[in-house]
């Protein structure tokens, strides 16, 4: 860790590492995969999804999004929060900087928040990081419809696919933030595995359905 300029102490820094398997690891169906940029740290346990854009990042991975409620307190990464509110006809959206490079040239957009139906708003034109030092303006290819997207209403925008689970993160990783953000290589479990459900962060019953997966008690099953 790199040295402070005042005498102090930052507390989580140690990681207690724990099981995420119960059955034999060696049973499992694991994928090699590629994580975009701009996501940070995942946490082995992280339900994952696929970019479907049609180009950018297509058929790279990023964190499931559990939107059967939206609070705003998921564990959601893979979520933009807007800095603005949309309003309607929008095609410019704006997003913290950091944020802005979970996204690149071609990703297609969803916006969403708790209470208006997500739209696909097509593929990014445009990503201005130069004009504002503390957000950055996304441009994409469809005007937001009859409503606005708000703040109140935790919205946020994501990358296509983001609502369908694909595996569960086999190992931590760290994908990068902001301008250092370059993506991972990782592992993803597909089936044929029984998991401690205490390690899985962001998986909902629409997630374990994707899955064709149960929980039984403390373990969840992949079959």
């Amino acid at each position: 860790m790199p040295g402070r300029d005042i005498p102090s102490i930052i507390f989580g820094g140690q990681e207690d590492y724990k099981r995420l398997y119960q059955s034999d690891p060696n049973a499992a169906l694991v994928l090699p995969i590629t994580i975009s940029p701009g996501f940070g740290v995942l946490k082995m346990g992280m339900a994952l999804s696929q970019n479907d854009s049609a180009a950018g990042n297509d058929g790279q991975f990023l964190p499931y999004d559990p939107t059967a409620t939206i609070t705003g307190a998921e564990v959601a990464p893979g979520r933009a929060y807007l800095v603005q509110d949309s309003g309607i006809g929008a095609t410019v959206l704006y997003v913290t900087m950091d944020d802005s490079y979970k996204f690149e040239v071609g990703d297609d957009v969803i916006i969403n928040d708790s209470t208006t139906a997500a739209e696909n708003l097509g593929a990014i034109t445009a990503i201005d990081r130069d004009t504002y030092t503390h957000m950055a303006a996304i441009t994409v290819t469809t005007v937001v419809g009859a409503a606005s997207f708000t703040t109140a209403l935790f919205a946020y925008i994501t990358l296509e696919g983001y609502d369908t689970c694909d595996g569960i993160l086999e190992k931590s990783v760290d994908t990068g933030t902001g301008s250092n953000a370059k993506g991972a290589l990782a592992s993803m479990i597909v089936s044929n595995a029984i998991l401690r459900t205490g390690m899985l962060t962001n998986v909902d019953s629409n997630a374990l359905t994707d899955l064709s997966a149960s929980a039984f008690g403390d373990f969840t099953v992949i079959k």
